[in-house]
């Protein structure tokens, strides 16, 4: 009874602190949505975000995978350290909300809530530098370009957590059509590998009045694309995931042109490597044989992405029962279920164990619409739930 006594005290602390300045967080983020840089281009974000943390008397690292932040905050005798990790670019999208802090960079969008990832995270750390109580290493990581998959590598490819170690690293994501502030959390997978392949079909261009002189690639493409469905519907165990979707066909220019080829575009997702292996294998086959029985030629440039993201069950545990302790079991998802979406902090996953948990922005657009935007009211839950992770994890008794 005492603990739960104690609990609810300190979480109507940490609430009351945040709530001091929420607005001016919101007004930060209302900032960062205005001017959106895309991956390895956050310079001005990066800038905003080192300054701040400098601010409040973090030991701050710039630079690292080019636009990368890495803050550490260390306080008591304790041995223990934990990384909470945000990202921060944006994605290639023409904003189309009419938000009076809309984009001001053309083509630029934060339509995916990195804007609001980062200043949850710098919320939480405001409050960890003026109050927090803990004994050990805070490490607080801003990391670039997870939209292009390459951020949370290039990190650790300069030793991320060779210069910066962590006993566990953790990391959040909005998600809309789940109810605001609620929190969802998957053990073991919890979100897709993306894998992507550009097929191109080879025949013979000819006159649309004269097929039989030519190779109809368009053809060839169209058998290949009802025949794909059999890859999922016929070669995976139907107790797995898997996604193989073409999202993009180009060919030819006119109605009475046979094109001499045509291009294709893939994205492929599993949630396990077996999974993820057999569709790299039945792919590229399909495609030649299918481009072959019409006499043509399909030439397969197949690129892996990144792997599932793959939540430990210990820290998601943890993670979990720290979100009923300082925000009560109602604002806890029960049946929330593993995402299709896909998330290089799967690679941040692999290094060292953590969980990537989830939080509901609400009856928003979906993430990557050019009509979405970051709630605002998520900022200050979450914000709670990151300060409260940090000083449970780094408690004088986990020493």
């Amino acid at each position: 009874m005492n603990a739960i006594i104690k609990s609810a005290s300190v979480t109507d602390q940490v609430e009351a602190g945040i709530a001091a300045y929420i607005d001016e967080i919101i007004a930060l983020r209302h900032d960062l949505h205005q001017y959106p840089e895309l991956a390895f281009q956050e310079h001005r974000t990066a800038k905003k975000v080192a300054s701040l943390l400098a601010d409040w008397g973090y030991e701050v690292a710039t630079g690292i995978a080019g636009t990368g932040v890495v803050a550490t905050l260390k306080r008591g005798g304790g041995n223990r350290s934990i990384g909470i990790r945000a990202d921060m670019d944006a994605l290639p999208i023409e904003e189309a909300t009419g938000l009076d802090y809309a984009s001001s960079n053309p083509g630029v969008m934060h339509a995916c809530g990195h804007d609001g990832h980062t200043s949850i995270l710098l919320a939480a750390a405001r409050y960890l530098a003026e109050s927090g109580s803990f004994s050990g290493t805070l490490r607080l990581i801003f990391q670039p370009a997870e939209e292009i998959g390459a951020g949370a590598r290039k990190m650790l490819s300069e030793g991320l957590f060779d210069r910066f170690p962590v006993d566990a690293v953790f990391g959040l994501h909005n998600w809309p059509g789940v109810p605001e502030g609620q929190f969802g959390f998957v053990a073991g997978p919890a979100m897709a590998s993306v894998d992507q392949a550009v097929i191109k079909i080879v025949g013979k261009g000819g006159h649309g009045a004269e097929p039989h002189r030519a190779v109809d690639p368009v053809l060839a493409s169209a058998s290949f694309i009802t025949a794909l469905q059999s890859v999922v519907s016929r070669n995976i165990d139907p107790q797995d995931m898997a996604v193989a979707t073409v999202g993009s066909i180009h060919a030819g220019s006119a109605s009475n042109v046979i094109p001499e080829s045509v291009e294709l575009k893939l994205t492929m997702r599993a949630f396990s490597e077996g999974v993820r292996a057999k569709l790299q294998e039945r792919i590229p086959a399909l495609a030649r044989a299918q481009a072959e029985s019409f006499g043509a030629v399909a030439e397969v440039n197949y690129r892996l992405g990144f792997p599932a993201l793959v939540n430990h069950a210990d820290e998601t545990a943890f993670a979990r029962d720290v979100a009923v302790q300082a925000l009560g079991p109602a604002a806890i998802e029960a049946d929330f279920r593993p995402r299709t979406a896909s998330e290089d902090f799967a690679f941040l996953l692999q290094a060292k164990p953590g969980s990537y948990l989830f939080v509901g922005n609400g009856d928003s657009a979906p993430l990557h619409s050019a009509h979405y935007n970051f709630n605002d009211a998520i900022i200050a839950p979450a914000a709670r739930y990151w300060v409260r992770l940090a000083e449970t994890f780094l408690a004088d008794d986990n020493r």
